[in-house]
């Protein structure tokens, strides 16, 4: 395979056949209504399971201020991220703009963290959608299966949906995005039609007694925010992918941060609906530890029978993230395989120019974390507390903040590293953006460390890291690949636009003729 080498910060490449980027071509596909549905098919899962568990650790009024402080971290990182991704729009997402900030072990590390978020997410997500098809197949057609059945089906049905092709991928995402925001909204004017909504139920956790402070507004006190914090994150998980799709995309440059300002505009109204309403009819206390709150919601209002058929509409918000997180997952996978981080093969794409083995890798990693976390934690038959799917929701949301604090800094160096690099798109929020998303992230992050319910999937995550900087360190450094990500990098933000410079060929030898711009050979 070899043809000429380089060596820059301590990695070797290796030029590619001619044949290697045409058997991992993707198809342009995706508008700015594409990518929103994306987006919002990515993250609206988290207002149907999961947020609740901040209820537990915060009370209404701590996961309320995580949310609020959420927002100004979103906002900070989706800004950072657009004027990132216009200057550098290839698949590669967080890893390439660490790449490019922080050399080859700063981008194999945060893409590392984001292949653990989307992995994780995907496998919360099949984890709580197989409650939700559980209780709506038992009660309507006195149906029902192991878990396990379920995850097996849904892993299957989606990796085949998203082997299909991304123009299938992005129009499946968009209706079924448009589906779950109309569940959400007929559940709101439900809940507030009903009667049952009551101020007085957000607040029905009792203070904890033990903690200095505690009120029934923080019934955890004011470091039950900080611990709120990693759940409400599961309102927005997942946004921050629309730069995994710039080479699906027909104009990455004006659609991704365009796509990314809708997509947050609609996560603020539904999470806030879904946050007073949801917990109003139920009561903060019996929503904390709910598997499908927003089922349990419609129950309430109808009843049991009637509940098991929105249910059915509930569980579309699920698969709709199922979806779009599988679609990050799958990209993610396939730009560190296609420069060489990860093993090369998982980044062919097929006829319809998918990455179909990254998407079958992912799926099998992911089932395999849900069976053996399931028979760990031993969770009784009703699911209680969700245990399993709080611990892998909590792999996730540390993935994504160790993904967050990486491309916050990446934003920060490429100002001063990159001076002359093109920059379609600037920040409107600028190094402020950055720095707020830099500080809340790192916040969250050290919250994690500070709290003894999270140490089993930092356990888990600390395990796979030492294991992939092993295996890179010995091996898969000096093997990598003259990708578009690594020219840009290697480049000096001069090269890396694959819709205006195609793949290899000429871009390769200007590189191996300069020697790059950080490095010789």
């Amino acid at each position: 395979m070899s043809k000429d080498t380089l060596k820059v910060s301590g990695v070797t490449y290796t030029t590619a056949d001619s044949d290697y980027f045409e058997k991992r071509q993707l198809q342009r596909a995706a508008g700015v209504v594409g990518l929103w549905g994306l987006a919002v098919a990515a993250v609206i899962s988290g207002d149907f399971s999961g947020w609740n568990f901040g209820l537990e650790s915060g009370g209404f009024g701590g996961l309320l201020i995580a949310f609020g402080v959420l927002i100004v971290m979103y906002y900070g990182l989706i800004f950072s991220i657009g004027e990132m991704a216009a200057a550098m729009p290839h698949t590669g997402g967080a890893y390439s703009f660490a790449r490019a900030a922080m050399g080859p072990w700063g981008g194999f590390i945060t893409g590392l963290a984001e292949t653990i978020e989307y992995v994780a997410t995907t496998a919360v997500i099949v984890y709580f959608s197989a409650m939700y098809a559980d209780g709506v197949t038992s009660e309507l057609l006195n149906f029902t299966m192991p878990m396990w059945a379920w995850w097996i089906v849904l892993y299957v049905a989606f990796i085949a949906l998203n082997t299909a092709g991304a123009a299938i991928s992005f129009k499946f995402a968009v209706v079924v995005s448009i589906l779950s925001i109309g569940v959400l909204l007929v559940f709101s004017v439900m809940a507030l039609a009903s009667g049952l909504f009551s101020w007085d139920k957000l607040f029905d956790i009792v203070p904890n007694p033990e903690v200095v402070g505690a009120t029934e507004f923080l019934p955890q006190g004011w470091m039950g925010v900080l611990f709120a914090i990693p759940f409400a994150v599961w309102f927005f998980l997942g946004i921050e992918e629309l730069p995994l799709a710039a080479e699906e995309a027909h104009n990455p440059v004006k659609d991704i941060p365009r796509a990314g300002l809708w997509a947050r505009t609609t996560l603020i109204i539904t999470g806030l609906l879904v946050l007073f309403l949801n917990t109003g009819i139920l009561g903060a206390d019996a929503t904390k530890g709910s598997g499908e709150p927003l089922l349990d919601g419609f129950r309430a209002m109808v009843g049991d029978g009637w509940a098991a058929v929105l249910g059915i509409f509930a569980l579309i918000g699920l698969l709709a993230s199922l979806q779009g997180i599988m679609f990050a997952y799958g990209r993610n996978m396939y730009s560190l395989s296609r420069a060489g981080y990860y093993p090369k093969m998982l980044s062919l794409t097929g006829k319809r120019q998918t990455p179909f083995l990254a998407l079958l890798v992912g799926g099998v990693i992911g089932f395999v974390a849900l069976v053996a976390i399931d028979a760990l934690t031993a969770i009784d038959e009703d699911g209680a507390g969700a245990v399993a799917g709080a611990i892998v929701l909590n792999i996730a949301v540390w993935g994504a903040m160790l993904a967050y604090l990486m491309q916050a800094i990446s934003f920060i160096i490429l100002r001063k590293k990159f001076p002359n690099a093109k920059r379609p798109y600037k920040s409107p929020w600028g190094l402020f953006g950055a720095w707020s998303a830099l500080i809340i992230a790192s916040v969250t992050f050290i919250g994690f460390l500070l709290n003894s319910i999270f140490l089993p999937a930092i356990y888990a995550i600390i395990a796979v890291y030492v294991v992939m900087l092993v295996i890179f360190a010995l091996w898969g450094r000096h093997r990598l690949i003259l990708s578009p990500e690594e020219e840009y990098a290697v480049s000096g933000g001069l090269h890396g636009d694959p819709q205006k410079e195609g793949y290899g060929g000429k871009v390769e030898a200007d590189i191996l003729a300069t020697d790059g711009v950080d490095g010789q050979k």
